[in-house]
């Protein structure tokens, strides 16, 4: 029976390029929204502008 690891490396070299990168923008889409999530929760107050200044810091590697 193949592992979980073989079955995803299957799935991913049957992938166009194309396909590639919509699975990519999607994992990233969801990393900046969960890290807005947290921003938005730890900060209340702030304006979406600031969320949004604050998660771009974190993203370019300012702060984790």
């Amino acid at each position: 029976m193949p592992t979980v690891e073989e079955i995803e490396t299957a799935l991913l070299r049957r992938m166009t390029p194309a396909a590639k990168l919509d699975v990519m923008h999607d994992l990233w889409r969801q990393a900046w929204e969960l890290k807005a999530a947290g921003v938005r929760r730890r900060y209340p107050e702030w304006t979406p502008e600031q969320v949004t200044a604050r998660v771009r810091e974190i993203f370019r590697g300012a702060a984790s």
